[in-house]
């Protein structure tokens, strides 16, 4: 995968040392948290990175040019108000980068970029998948899951998707999916979303040991599933409740493709009264410290 990307001068220096590095998306950032709390967010994520000895490269895409590894000024510029930060996926990268234009990644382009710099990997929230009642709608991030070497670590399939379907989805596409010290593959606000986990791993070393061993027999990528800190679990039958409401949303306004996750997830956030803003953000930043756990393994 040919895909140019700009490192800053912390990132080029790790990689040309064989220094763990962690990448780290910005859609988070730009589109899933609020003004303030976001820019406080992607501090912490660094924060932690380092912390856990790693190198963290946020990635986005700047006036056309990717980028992996963001100064404080650009960090800010991502997760201003009315910046106009584009929600980009791999096939979005095409037409920003030729245009000029700037907009923050999702899993799937991070993924992508990650691997195109050198950044085996990336910490984040929640993957995309199989929407419910729509099996023909699929996240892109599952298809490049399926082509990208990029070990993922994630709370599992954001908790509005179809579970079942995504993980057939990752199945056939060869993507082995570890549950971390856990049986139960996760529901991103829940610790257990009710599907097994196909593989169990408990410490940092073996997750390194079965993504060096994968790599050497596949070109696709791996899904380590985090659950949610325990303390941060949503309430399961205000989850549910939750997403009842917020189906019934969906066949009130007729919407569809792209707009549902959105518009499912503005949901949770307004009706919860934060409590899946906070649910979010904690299951973030122990992503990030996992991930940086596991690149110092594999490093």
């Amino acid at each position: 995968m040919s895909l140019s990307v700009s490192l800053s001068d912390e990132v080029a220096d790790a990689l040309a040392d064989g220094r763990p590095v962690v990448a780290l998306e910005s859609t988070l950032l730009s589109h899933g948290l609020p003004p303030g709390r976001n820019l406080d967010v992607a501090r912490r994520l660094e924060r932690i990175v380092r912390d856990g000895g790693a190198v963290p490269a946020t990635i986005a895409v700047l006036d056309g040019r990717p980028r992996a590894g963001l100064s404080s000024a650009e960090l800010e510029r991502v997760c201003a108000p009315g910046a106009g930060m584009a929600k980009l996926s791999l096939r979005d990268l095409g037409p920003a980068v030729g245009l000029g234009l700037s907009g923050a990644t999702t899993v799937a382009s991070t993924s992508a970029l990650a691997h195109a710099a050198g950044i085996g990997v990336f910490a984040t929230g929640g993957l995309g998948g199989v929407h419910l009642g729509a099996p023909w709608d699929v996240s892109a991030d599952l298809g490049v899951l399926a082509k990208v070497p990029t070990l993922v670590v994630s709370s599992g399939f954001k908790s509005v998707l179809d579970i079942a379907a995504s993980l057939e989805v990752l199945e056939t596409g060869s993507v082995p999916v570890l549950g971390y010290r856990t049986d139960a593959f996760p529901g991103f606000y829940l610790r257990d979303s009710g599907f097994a986990a196909p593989w169990r791993v408990d410490d940092p070393a073996q997750v390194a040991a079965v993504v060096t061993a994968h790599r050497g027999y596949s070109g696709s990528g791996v899904l380590l599933a985090n659950p949610i800190p325990e303390e941060s679990e949503m309430d399961r039958e205000l989850h549910d409740r939750l997403l009842a409401e917020g189906l019934e949303l969906l066949r009130e306004r007729d919407v569809h493709g792209k707009e549902v996750t959105p518009v499912l997830l503005d949901h949770f956030h307004t009706a919860s009264g934060g409590i899946s803003l906070d649910a979010n953000e904690a299951l973030v930043l122990a992503n990030a410290r996992l991930g940086a756990e596991v690149a110092v393994a594999l490093s």
